[in-house]
């Protein structure tokens, strides 16, 4: 394993419009969603998170099965704003707060620029930096990356890739669906 401190969490993994998500959680909260989790990447994203959690998964609780409810209410377009307690302990520092300020201040159905983020964070030379915490986000989809764009109108990059992100974003009212 590692050094790291036993924390018991639990994992899980979602069929949803977008792909099947994986689902980490710790008595704290929400502390993963891994896009595309199949049965080797959930292999994988189980044994990183076993060593950063300093253990290994237990089965299924209480709180995915809320996360995999407010998920599916989202993606079915009943669900604007996620009521979940996450767990921050996967990013630290500058990704931290951006993540953070990101949660809290742009809400279902907009999208703010790299360099507006980093403008509300005190930072107005962090654009790139805002952009490295988006693509370190432990949590996607509930705290809302895919939200960020760029400030040409471009969409940006996506840890789940540009058609996620675009199918996010029409969910949510931002882009048109795609035509085919």
């Amino acid at each position: 394993m590692t050094d790291a401190p036993e924390r018991p969490w639990s994992w899980t993994t979602l069929g949803t419009p977008i792909g099947p998500l994986g689902l980490a959680a710790t008595p704290d909260g929400l502390v993963s969603v891994v896009f595309g989790a199949d049965a080797q990447v959930s292999a994988r994203a189980v044994e990183r998170l076993a060593g950063r959690l300093g253990s290994a998964p237990a089965a299924p609780g209480a709180l995915l099965d809320e996360v995999s409810a407010q998920l599916e209410a989202y993606f079915a377009g009943r669900l604007r704003s996620f009521s979940l307690p996450l767990d921050w302990s996967l990013t630290s520092g500058f990704n931290r707060r951006a993540l953070r300020e990101l949660h809290s201040g742009v809400p279902y159905g907009s999208v703010v620029a790299y360099q507006d983020l980093a403008d509300r964070l005190g930072e107005p030379g962090a654009a790139r930096a805002v952009g490295m915490a988006m693509g370190s986000n432990p949590i996607p989809v509930v705290v809302p990356c895919h939200r960020v764009v760029e400030a040409g109108g471009g969409l940006g990059g996506f840890g789940g890739g540009t058609e996620t992100k675009r199918a996010l974003l029409a969910l949510e009212g931002i882009l048109p669906e795609p035509l085919f």
